[in-house]
C-alpha cells in the first residue's frame, strides 16, 4: 500500500444503520477503474447502494470479501490514482468474488493464458475435482499462467466425450450468507405470521373492460406522457377509492390504539436487482393515472440498477403486488406489518364463466386480500375486495370518481 493510495470507505448510509454487508465487488484486485465508476456493492437491511470510485486509478488491495460485514466508516479497499493504461478495456459488468490476496494471486484466476501447456501445477480445487473424477495426474492440459491446472480446465475435461468420468457427473454445493435485506424480509414474514391474525379473502374480476380501454388510448396516452398504460394505475386508483371508503384496512395497530391515515401512501413490490422492493407512492390519492404509471417506471428502473432510496421504502399504508407478471394464478400475499392489507394481483387468462345465462370466455384475473383480523373486520375486508373489483369491471367509474 502506498501512501498516496486514497481509502474507499463504507459511508454513511442512514441513522439506524451501523454496519453493511459487503454484496459484490465489481472490480477485481489489481485492476483499473475509472473514476466514479462502480467499485463495490453495499447491502443493508433496507437497501442496496453502490460505493463509486473517487478518482481514477488501480484498485491496490481489497480488504473485505463479498458476504463479510463491515462499520460505517471503516476502510475496505484502497484504490492508486493513476491514468488509465493504453488499450485497457472498460472493467466486466460481472461481479467479480472479492479476495484480499495480492495482485500476483489475483492474477492466478485470471482469463486463461493462450500459451498454456501440460503438465503445470495443479491448483487445489482442481486437484480435488481430478481426485473425485480419478483423473491422473498429467491428463488435464492447464490453462492458467505458467500452465497451472485450474478447476475450469478439469471442468472442460469432464465433460469431453472421450474423458473417464465416473457415473453421476460433477456434484457441488455452496453456501451463501443470506443477505440483510433477505434477513430483514425473513424477520418481519414471520413477525406477521406470529403477530398478527391474518385472514385472506378472494375474488375474481372480469379484465375486459380495462383491456378494450387500454387498447384504444395506449397509444396516445404514451404519446403524451411517455409512459404505457398499464393495469397498475387502475389497482391503485380502485384500491385507493376502497381504503377511502373502508378506512379500517388503512389504519395500524400500535399497541392498544389503532392509528388512522388520511392519506394514502400505497407500496408498490417491485422485482429488483437485489429482490422485491417495495417503495411507496405518497398520497397516492393525489396522483393522475399518468403520474402512477411514470411513477412506476422510473421506480421500477432505479430498483433494477438497486438505486432505490431508504425514504422511498419506509412507511406505506397498504401495499399491492402483483404476482402475475411472474405467471401467478393465485396465492395469500402477506401482509407488511405494521400495516393491516395487502392486495394481491394475478395473472390474466381467458377462463369460461357465465354471463347472463351463458358461457363466455372472459380474461379474468383472481385478486387476493390478505388483512389483519385484529383491525379489519370479515364485513369491511370482503366489502372493499367486493369495491376494487367493481371499479376495475367498470373503469369510467374511476375517472368520474363515482
Amino acid at each position: 500500500m502506498s501512501t498516496q493510495d486514497i481509502e474507499i470507505k463504507v459511508p454513511q448510509l442512514g441513522e439506524s444503520i451501523s454496519e453493511a454487508m459487503v454484496g459484490e465487488w465489481y472490480v477485481k484486485e489489481g485492476s483499473y477503474v475509472a473514476a466514479d465508476g462502480k467499485v463495490v456493492g453495499l447491502e443493508t437491511d433496507k437497501a442496496t447502494f453502490d460505493i463509486p470510485a473517487p478518482a481514477g486509478g488501480i484498485i491496490s488491495r481489497m480488504l473485505k470479501n463479498a458476504g463479510e460485514t463491515a462499520t460505517i466508516g471503516e476502510v475496505i479497499a484502497y484504490l492508486q490514482p493513476a491514468e488509465k493504461p493504453a488499450g485497457t478495456a472498460a472493467p466486466s459488468a460481472t461481479p467479480a468474488t472479492a479476495t484480499p490476496a495480492n495482485t500476483a494471486a489475483a492474477a492466478a484466476t485470471s482469463k486463461p493464458s493462450a500459451d498454456a501447456k501440460t503438465g503445470g501445477h495443479v491448483m487445489p480445487a482442481a486437484e480435488r475435482m481430478m481426485t473425485e473424477n480419478k483423473l491422473p495426474v498429467g491428463s488435464v492440459q492447464g490453462s492458467g499462467p505458467g500452465g497451472r491446472v485450474l478447476k475450469e480446465d478439469v471442468i472442460r475435461t469432464v465433460q469431453s466425450p472421450s474423458a473417464p468420468v465416473r457415473v453421476g457427473g460433477i456434484r457441488e454445493t455452496r453456501k451463501m450468507p443470506l443477505s440483510p435485506i433477505r434477513q430483514t424480509i425473513a424477520k418481519r414474514l414471520v413477525e406477521a405470521q406470529q403477530t398478527a391474525a391474518l385472514l385472506t379473502t378472494f375474488n375474481e374480476v372480469d379484465m375486459s373492460a380495462i383491456k378494450r380501454l387500454r387498447e384504444s388510448y395506449k397509444d396516445v396516452f404514451e404519446k403524451k406522457y411517455g409512459a404505457k398504460l398499464g393495469f397498475m394505475s387502475f389497482f391503485v386508483r380502485a384500491v385507493v377509492s376502497g381504503l377511502q371508503q373502508f378506512p379500517q384496512i388503512n389504519a395500524q395497530m400500535h399497541g392498544r390504539e389503532l392509528t388512522y391515515f388520511n392519506y394514502c401512501d400505497v407500496g408498490i413490490a417491485i422485482g429488483g436487482g437485489k429482490g422485491l422492493v417495495v417503495p411507496v407512492l405518497r398520497n397516492a390519492e393525489n396522483m393522475s393515472f399518468a403520474d402512477i404509471e411514470m411513477a412506476i417506471v422510473e421506480l421500477a428502473g432505479r430498483a433494477k440498477n438497486n438505486q432505490i432510496t431508504l425514504e422511498e421504502l419506509e412507511g406505506g399504508t397498504f401495499t399491492i403486488t402483483n404476482g402475475g407478471v411472474y405467471g401467478s394464478l393465485l396465492s395469500t400475499p402477506i401482509v407488511n406489518p405494521p400495516q393491516s392489507g395487502v392486495l394481491g394481483m394475478h395473472g390474466i387468462f381467458d377462463r369460461p364463466v357465465a354471463v347472463d345465462g351463458e358461457v363466455v370466455i372472459r380474461p379474468m384475473m383472481y385478486l387476493a386480500l390478505t388483512y389483519d383480523h385484529r383491525v379489519v373486520d370479515g364485513r369491511e375486508a370482503v366489502s372493499f375486495l367486493k369495491h376494487v373489483k367493481d371499479l376495475i369491471e367498470d373503469p369510467t367509474r374511476l375517472i368520474l370518481e363515482v
